[in-house]
């Protein structure tokens, strides 16, 4: 469904975006919601408080809802195992990893049996084998392209094959480039990460990226659904957000992961959600909630530029203060540094992870 009216363009219309902090529930005004997994769900194998109600409630709901993820270390089907071992029932036809799509678009591009040098974790060769082809890991045994995903065991010998696979002509296929992923002790080296590193040595990026930004995983979320509006929701501006926007569909990003208050102040336009919220609250809590911009004079608030950066006075809710923040920080490329000019504003930075 990603070219139709309802979810193309960029954003979704007036009347949709009126719902947060106007009495509507975020949620009522879409059939399908996608979940990124790591930072928004939960942190590695820990559900993030709330996740696994807010899931809930929308499955008691009678709402559709999917799973997109950048992580290429497990199998669909164990993730949906994973989530349903945390409290969220879920089925592997409604997780999209990008391991998975990596496989099938080689499928698409090499002969039945083809070998495929992997780098990554075995989630990756199962994928890679369920679709007719044949994992292999050293050069000599003459891959037809390389496929690189996340693995917590990959080491210098799997990128030196890689990297010499690469350097004798095969495509090289990357499933995702994160730099970091999330966790409970704080961001660690993502797939973008090992990335960088055959980058560096071949000097070229890969040739294919198949995950987040690239919209392939919401637009296929949003075709399943079929009729009505879709929401991404993610913790990334990097990965969730830009490939939301990409797929013409809307977005709310949560501040339990990765991106914060100033890297979305000083987000370029490709990287701007519709909605921000602390958590999954926002779905349903008109209170929880805002759309970005706001005004640069509303919610109590006045934001303004100053010659160090932005300004914040007045007083009332902190996500009002954050929409107003970003109408001036947007419009004007003066974020992310603030100054509080009350005691209110003060307390409000400090409740955005913008202290001092």
């Amino acid at each position: 469904m990603t070219g139709s009216a309802g979810n193309a363009g960029s954003g979704p219309d007036r009347g949709e975006r009126d719902r947060a902090g106007t009495g509507g529930r975020l949620v009522d005004g879409y059939a399908l919601v996608v979940f990124d997994l790591d930072g928004v769900i939960y942190l590695i194998d820990r559900p993030i408080p709330g996740a696994v109600e807010a899931v809930g409630r929308l499955r008691a709901e009678g709402r559709s809802v999917a799973y997109a993820t950048n992580n290429a270390s497990r199998r669909s089907s164990e993730v949906a195992d994973l989530l349903t071992g945390m409290g969220v029932p879920a089925g592997p036809e409604e997780v999209l990893t990008s391991a998975a799509a990596t496989a099938e678009l080689l499928r698409d591009r090499l002969p039945a049996g083809a070998p495929v040098l992997v780098v990554g974790a075995e989630a990756l060769r199962a994928e890679l084998r369920a679709v007719g082809l044949r994992p292999v890991s050293t050069v000599d045994e003459e891959p037809a392209a390389v496929a690189q995903g996340y693995g917590p065991q990959v080491g210098w010998s799997d990128l030196a094959e890689a990297s010499l696979a690469v350097r004798a002509g095969a495509p090289w296929y990357a499933t995702n480039t994160d730099r970091t992923l999330p966790s409970p002790r704080g961001p660690l080296p993502g797939n973008g990460s090992l990335v960088a590193v055959l980058r560096t040595a071949l000097g070229r990026d890969p040739d294919v990226v198949v995950g987040k930004p690239e919209p392939a995983l919401f637009a296929t979320a949003a075709r399943r659904a079929g009729a009505g509006r879709t929401l991404v929701v993610g913790d990334r501006l990097d990965t969730d957000i830009e490939g939301a926007r990409r797929a013409g569909l809307d977005s709310l990003l949560v501040l339990t992961g990765v991106s914060d208050v100033a890297e979305l102040l000083a987000a370029p336009e490709e990287r701007r959600p519709a909605y921000v919220s602390f958590d999954l609250a926002g779905l349903f809590d008109p209170a929880a909630v805002v759309r970005v911009p706001g005004a640069a004079d509303a919610g109590g608030w006045s934001a303004s530029v100053t010659d160090v950066g932005l300004a914040l006075d007045g007083a009332g809710r902190p996500l009002d203060a954050l929409a107003a923040l970003c109408a001036v920080a947007w419009s004007t490329g003066a974020g992310p540094r603030v100054r509080p000019a009350s005691e209110a504003a003060r307390e409000a930075l400090a409740a955005l992870g913008l202290a001092d």
